[in-house]
């Protein structure tokens, strides 16, 4: 099942990114982190415009019509953008290298100890990984296995310089490693648990409320991908190599999608959702020739 492989690998990456995170947190320099960053905020922010809102807007047009109108779905986008914002007003923030940052200049080897803080930016990426699993248990719900496979792509490459930053964060932490280690599982295990309940909730759901769930999913990774760059894209000092990488990494991954779509890569199969709607047709049918 193509579910429980992408949930697996990303419980993998998350865990090996963290680790390498701990292990290296006074090897791992903050430029080296903002070109991560950059990079994976580029492919999520074009897997975000080019794969998740397309597919949304083409899930609710295929199986309802104009079920919906043009505002109701432009909503939906809206409405993952403020939810992240709120998010981050409870104090659940995402980007936790910002943080980290910010501690650097504290102190001459880089790091204050919050024992309270660490488990709180835990919390608040798990929350936001939570979200990112609601959008691959949508792609996969939908029945299209190669947008469920690109919607994941982003959300992987996105985790490793988020993953990275939490286990530096961590292991400046005045906790035990166990305590550390479970933070870092919650983290690994949030982004599958939020895709296997969003896919068993929507997998015999109408297709058109899958697809307002996937624009739901673009806005909290337009948001994302938001936080993430204006920050270092504003500073004098890195924003012109910022912004580079940013529109670098979208740009290839753009081209890698129209080549793939351009080869029928990115064809789109008849998923469960065609079945149960073709199925849903022939009753009605049946059963208005039977009244006839």
């Amino acid at each position: 099942m193509i579910l429980i492989g992408l949930s697996t690998l990303i419980i993998l990456v998350s865990v090996t990114a963290s680790g390498i995170g701990l292990a290296t947190a006074d090897q791992l320099t903050e430029k080296s982190l903002h070109r991560l960053t950059g990079i994976a905020s580029g492919l999520l922010l074009s897997s975000a415009l080019l794969v998740v809102l397309p597919e949304g807007f083409h899930m609710v047009s295929r199986h309802d019509g104009l079920a919906y109108s043009p505002l109701t779905l432009g909503t939906a986008v809206a409405s993952g953008f403020v939810f992240m914002l709120i998010l981050e007003g409870m104090g659940l923030s995402h980007a936790i290298h910002e943080e980290h940052h910010d501690h650097q200049a504290g102190h001459g080897h880089g790091h204050v100890h919050h024992p309270k803080s660490g488990l709180v930016m835990t919390i608040g990426l798990s929350v936001h990984a939570v979200g990112d699993g609601l959008a691959i248990g949508a792609a996969t719900a939908s029945g299209e296995t190669s947008i469920s496979i690109l919607v994941a792509f982003g959300v992987l490459v996105h985790r490793v310089p988020a993953a990275l930053s939490l286990g530096v964060f961590s292991s400046h932490e005045a906790v035990t490693r166990k305590s550390i280690w479970g933070g870092l599982l919650l983290f690994a295990l949030a982004t599958p648990a939020g895709a296997v309940s969003a896919y068993f909730v929507l997998d015999n759901a109408s297709g058109s409320l899958v697809g307002v769930v996937l624009l739901f999913s673009a806005g909290t990774f337009i948001y994302v991908t938001t936080v993430d760059t204006l920050p270092s894209i504003h500073n004098p000092e890195t924003g012109p190599r910022s912004a580079r990488v940013v529109v670098a990494s979208a740009a290839l991954f753009a081209a890698t999608l129209l080549i793939s779509n351009a080869a029928g890569f990115l064809t789109h199969e008849h998923g469960t959702h065609d079945q149960h709607d073709e199925h849903d047709e022939h009753d009605e049918h049946d059963e208005h020739d039977e009244h006839d």
